[in-house]
């Protein structure tokens, strides 16, 4: 089958095109015919090496996001039949094959029925990031109705999908971007109330928003310098939620606030076999809210097809995208 591969970490012109043989069924697995990926940070992180515990062994095909249709059903699934269209976060890392390829071997854990009113394009863009959001928020912050919740990075990948998350658990949603555009992004996505984070500092917008009390719950999507601010915008007692944590922080606010931080790295549970079927029960929730139009995904206007990869990752890694990033097959 045709693929896109790394024979070694490095910079975005390491992909090249290469003719390798299509994965073999095994139980419990589908065999995906591959339509569509999308990039995320972790997707660059792998290529570039910077993350080489979760990488996959050379020669490696990347890309864990897919949509796609199924072509063969092994042994033990019953949920999936072949023909259906699925979607799902389901390889691109360490023991795996990633989406770059024409067929893409999966989890039938991981996978579900894509959302009737997307295209693939649309659906491929939701696996990680929907998952990732909804860890975060649900299962690590533990929002509920009525408090109220500062998001950063409105229309990011992990933010865009965390403000209509947030907004249909019932929260009260605050966010933050650079432009006057992507404020009115986040308005479009359901945030209560927008903040340019270039013209107003903590300080003001904390007492500006919440009289000086802080934020329930931050989730923080950025990390570096912005994990800092994230502990400087929490309420006593609040919660700061984090996806890039892979910095040094004083802790003191912490401890002066009584607050708690959790951090979500979604590949934890792909990484664990035993742990696969929970995060295609959360696609499946995913996917009703979008035929239910309570969700929908962001995507960036330029879209790229698989011989283009190394067009995309340069473009993931300019900071210039305004939501997900999609690669369709044209093989």
């Amino acid at each position: 089958m045709k693929s896109q591969i790394i024979q070694s970490f490095g910079e975005p012109s390491v992909f090249q095109y290469k003719e390798i043989s299509k994965p073999e069924l095994k139980p419990g697995h589908v065999l995906i015919q591959v339509k569509a990926t999308s990039v995320n940070p972790i997707d660059t992180k792998v290529r570039a090496g910077a993350v080489p515990a979760v990488a996959p062994e050379f020669p490696a095909v990347l890309h864990g996001d897919v949509s796609g249709l199924v072509s063969a059903v092994g042994e033990g699934v019953t949920e999936f039949k072949i023909g259906d269209e699925v979607f799902g976060c389901a390889g691109g890392f360490r023991g795996t094959g990633g989406a770059l390829a024409e067929f893409m071997l999966a989890d039938a854990d991981l996978l579900a029925h894509k959302p009737k009113n997307l295209t693939m394009e649309e659906a491929a863009a939701l696996p990680l990031v929907s998952i990732t959001a909804w860890e975060a928020l649900f299962n690590r912050a533990r929002l509920i109705p009525g408090q109220n919740i500062l998001i950063h990075g409105a229309t990011g990948g992990v933010g865009h999908i965390a403000i209509q998350l947030a907004k249909w658990g019932g929260a009260t949603v605050y966010t933050t971007a650079s432009s006057q555009e992507k404020l009115e992004i986040g308005t479009r996505l359901g945030a209560d109330i927008t903040i340019n984070y270039r013209e107003e500092r903590v300080h003001d917008y904390v007492q500006k928003y919440t009289n000086g009390k802080g934020f329930d719950v931050v989730f923080d999507t950025v990390g570096g310098e912005n994990l800092d601010r994230s502990f400087e915008a929490a309420a006593v007692h609040g919660t700061v939620t984090a996806i890039a944590t892979r910095s040094t922080h004083d802790l003191s606010p912490l401890h002066s606030k009584g607050l708690s931080l959790h951090v979500t790295f979604m590949l934890l549970k792909i990484l664990n076999k035993d742990m696969h079927k929970h995060y295609g029960e959360i696609l499946m929730k995913v996917a009703r809210m979008v035929e239910e139009g309570k969700l929908r995904p962001l995507l960036d206007s330029n879209i790229f097809t698989f011989d283009e990869v190394s067009k995309a990752h340069e473009y993931m890694e300019s900071g210039k995208a305004i939501g997900k990033i999609i690669l369709k097959n044209s093989w």
